[in-house]
This record gives structure tokens, C-alpha cells and sequence, in this order.
């Protein structure tokens, strides 16, 4: 809790949750939640909030000192055992980096920094990336969103999947034009960001697909795809099991799927989260 600890004390300094995310580089949706942690840890309210200004009340004012005290403790305990690293690193990441990068990047990470705790938290792009606005993982592995993210947020690129078609191996070969127009298709979730670069590129090119499932997991997609209930639209995996599959480029209409790393960039290089991000950077540059 010592992220909100600090959140709660710059909070009674500045008066507004807004200000306090100014100085530490979160939104006010951010700073509310980490408040909103801490009272329930505490199980007491601890401002009197008003419209534009979030005043301490008589157990805020009792817990500003303790809250200072204990975040002193912290940071000293911090610099006393700076040449070994040790704490814990929460990542969201969605099902298909978990396959292959993550697996990677945490072999390397492991081998270097084997006290740190690592906890992995499932999930689609959109939930993650709002995970990481509330600060409750420290970085997520996700698809690029299709809009601008907050100022206090960075990405980090990482990988670009091309997305093919993919068939049973059983099906006569056709053009993929053809095979999307005509064949059952198992469609990629379109409430996910993956899902919504798909439909782009279906209207883009003007093809009316016969819908036969609709969801937002790659390897599912593929089974189905194998086991002949349709034809999908997914990004090459690396690693992904090819057995009963053929796949097809779309020529010069192929697009990418964009895979990359969101948090409060840069991470500091001596961080837990730099020495990550550094790792998945390497194991995503791997052939």
C-alpha cells in the first residue's frame, strides 16, 4: 500500500485530487481509486470531498503524520538495499503475448531478478489499458488502441503481427477474397482493439462476411478454423500450432496488428519495470 500511502499524503498537501495527479503523473480517476484502496484497507474515510477541493478530515488529519512517517521507512529500507533488488511487478497481458514473449522476456527477467515477485493479470486491450490508468498493474503488453492514449500514459512498441487468413488445410485452395466472401467466418471480437482493426480492413474492402462465431481469443479462432467450421482473419503468431491450418497473406491489402507495452513511460532504468521492459524488448527483437 505504499503507492497510496504517497498518493494520500500528496493529496492532503495539494487539497485536490487533481493536483496530486499532476505531481505524480496520474489522472484524477487514478488518484480517486487509490484513495478510494486505502480507506477501505483503513475501513475510514479520510478527506471531506467537495466540489473542486478534498479536505482531511479528523482521521485524515491523524493518519497524515503515520502515512509520512511509514513512507520515510520505506524509502529508507529502499536505499539501504539498493544492490539487491527485490518487490514486485504487476503486468496485465492479453492471452496471446502470454504464449510466447511473455514466457521469454520472464526467462531472462527470472534469471536476473530472481526476488521479485512477478503477478501476471489476464485480459482484453481495453480493460488492461484502464488497469493501467488506475494504477492497479504497473504496465500492460496489449494491442496499440486505435485512439490517443492520456498524456500521463506512454507505449512502447514491441511487435507487428501480420494478419492472414486463416483455412483448413482440408479446403480446396482458393483466392482469400473468395474464401471471405463465401466460407462461414469466425471473427475476431470486435469490442476488442485486434477485433475492431479487422472489421476496418473489412469494410475497407468491401467484404460482407456469413458470420458463424465471434470471439477474442487468437488460438480458439485457430482450432476452430482447423477443425472446418470456418474461415478467420488473424495475426501470425509466433509459435502459433499450424497442424490442420494453411494460411494466406492478403497480398497488398495486408495490415498489422500492433503489440506493444502502455504504462508511465520511460520507466526508470534501475526499476523493476525498466529492467521488464528491457527484457521484453530483447525477447520480442529474437528471432
Amino acid at each position: 500500500m505504499i503507492k497510496e500511502f504517497k498518493t494520500f499524503i500528496a493529496v492532503a498537501r495539494d487539497g485536490t485530487f487533481t493536483g496530486a495527479g499532476a505531481q505524480l503523473g496520474l489522472t484524477q480517476s487514478a488518484v480517486s481509486a487509490q484513495i478510494k484502496r486505502l480507506e477501505e484497507y483503513l475501513g475510514v474515510a479520510l478527506f471531506d470531498r467537495g466540489a473542486r477541493a478534498a479536505t482531511l478530515n479528523a482521521h485524515g488529519r491523524e493518519m497524515l503524520p503515520q502515512a509520512e512517517e511509514l513512507v520515510a521507512m520505506a524509502e529508507r529500507m529502499a536505499t539501504a538495499g539498493a544492490g539487491h533488488v527485490s518487490g514486485s511487478l504487476r503486468i496485465g497481458a492479453i492471452a496471446s503475448v502470454q504464449q510466447d514473449l511473455l514466457v521469454r522476456a520472464l526467462g531472462e527477467f527470472r534469471a536476473g531478478y530472481p526476488d521479485v515477485r512477478v503477478r501476471i493479470v489476464p485480459g482484453v486491450s481495453l480493460s488492461l489499458l484502464g488497469q493501467v490508468d488506475a494504477g492497479e498493474v504497473d504496465m500492460a503488453l496489449l494491442i496499440r488502441p486505435p485512439f490517443a492514449l492520456p498524456p500521463e500514459l506512454g507505449w512502447q512498441p514491441l511487435l507487428r503481427e501480420e494478419v492472414v487468413l486463416a483455412m483448413p488445410e482440408s479446403m480446396p485452395l482458393a483466392p482469400w477474397r473468395e474464401l471471405l466472401a463465401t466460407q462461414p467466418f469466425i471473427r475476431y471480437d470486435r469490442a476488442s482493439f485486434g477485433g475492431r482493426v479487422v472489421d476496418l480492413f473489412l469494410k475497407k474492402q468491401r467484404i460482407t462476411v456469413h458470420e458463424a462465431v465471434e470471439l477474442d481469443e487468437i488460438e480458439a479462432i485457430a482450432n476452430m478454423v482447423r477443425h472446418g467450421l470456418g474461415v478467420g482473419l488473424l495475426p501470425r503468431l509466433r509459435g502459433l500450432n499450424l497442424d490442420g491450418l494453411r494460411l494466406l497473406s492478403l497480398g497488398e491489402a495486408a495490415f498489422h496488428r500492433e503489440i506493444g507495452i502502455i504504462g508511465r513511460l520511460p520507466f526508470d532504468a534501475g526499476s523493476v519495470g525498466g529492467k521488464m521492459a528491457e527484457c521484453l524488448g530483447r525477447a520480442a527483437a529474437a528471432p
